[in-house]
């Protein structure tokens, strides 16, 4: 399952104004750690459709989203709830710590 790219065009509306949260993952086409998380996210992506939508950004192609939400480095998870940035993981972790950082958050 691939999931939507988004860019600066449609952000306010695939992530800002969905219905439900959103998993957005800042990636870049040249960064290894991204490679690794992919899979990872791509799982979660399909074990979590019900509750969360999951979208990438490239930061290269759309520098104004990382900057505006102070994203420093990729890989970076970010979930958004109700438009609102809720909670941040940077760099590549296993699966089971992705979970138990944004599970909690997804009740």
């Amino acid at each position: 399952m691939l999931f939507p790219h988004v860019t600066q065009d449609d952000f306010t509306q695939e992530v800002l104004n969905a219905g439900q949260p959103v998993l957005v993952d800042f990636t870049a086409t040249w960064c290894g750690p991204c490679k690794m998380l992919d899979p990872i996210v791509e799982e979660l992506a399909v074990e979590w459709q019900d509750k969360v939508k999951v979208v990438k950004v490239d930061v290269d192609n759309n520098p104004d989203i990382p900057m505006q939400y102070q994203v420093m480095g990729v890989p970076t998870l970010m979930l958004f709830i109700d438009g609102t940035p809720q909670h941040r993981m940077s760099g590549y972790k296993p699966k089971p710590k992705v979970i138990k950082e944004f599970s909690k958050l997804l009740q």
